[in-house]
């Protein structure tokens, strides 16, 4: 359910493309949320609640699971038996930092390196969550003809991320 096509089909004309070159690119997305630092950690590590199940193997958001410590899983249970690990937590400092290492998608079959970060601070009125991607390796059709296409769907997920604290 995670064909490179849906990825393809989902970027938006506003992203956020920090930088693209063919073997790699950073794409980024912030919000301000009205919530809690404590608040936006609890709702991060909980992607069953957040992520759009369109973009899982499984299509369902609820066999998404991350365990926010090192070496822990952002994980998908696939019926029947089935599993995918999205990705495995480097650094967890609840309420501040998560990263992890974190090959989404089709991703998951070229030789590329990759960090997922969200980046926690007070504001005033909330929270600002600074969510980051970077991707570097060898990518046969080019890193940078990926990278909208990464953006929209990221930047996506960042905005459930948000509607889901703000409810």
């Amino acid at each position: 359910m995670f064909p490179a096509l849906l990825l393809l089909a989902a970027a938006p004309a506003d992203a956020d493309v920090k930088s693209a070159t063919a073997s790699g690119f950073e794409v980024q997305s912030v919000a301000v949320v009205k919530a809690s630092p404590e608040a936006a950690w609890a709702m991060i590590v909980r992607p069953a609640l957040w992520w759009n199940p369109e973009h899982s193997w499984s299509g369902k958001a609820g066999n998404l699971t991350l365990d926010p410590r090192a070496g822990g899983c952002f994980c998908e249970a696939v019926p029947p038996g089935g599993s995918v690990e999205h990705g495995r937590v480097l650094s967890a400092i609840p309420g501040k930092f998560l990263l992890l290492e974190a090959p989404l998608g089709p991703l998951q079959s070229l030789a590329v390196s990759t960090r997922l970060s969200w980046r926690i601070a007070p504001v005033a009125g909330g929270t600002e969550i600074t969510q980051t991607y970077v991707v570097g390796g060898y990518v046969p059709v080019g890193a940078d003809k990926l990278a909208p296409a990464v953006d929209g769907v990221l930047s996506e997920q960042l905005a459930r991320l948000k509607a889901s604290l703000e409810r």
